[in-house]
């Protein structure tokens, strides 16, 4: 059975586990309003999208 030879050390389990984090979505803001989304989606405050209107209130 396999077995390690030495105990992993904090600074290698971590430097293994860099890429094991959240990310913040990218947000940009509305062009009508100025409230934030998330980009290539419908603003949830003004309905707009692409300077267009798209649901209505």
């Amino acid at each position: 059975m396999a077995v390690p030879k030495r105990r992993t050390s904090k600074k290698v389990k971590n430097q293994r586990r860099t890429h094991k984090k959240l990310h913040a979505p990218g947000m940009v803001a509305c062009q009508n309003c100025g409230e934030y989304t998330k980009p290539h989606h419908v603003c949830k405050s003004c309905g707009q999208y692409n300077g267009k209107q798209v649901v209505n209130d």
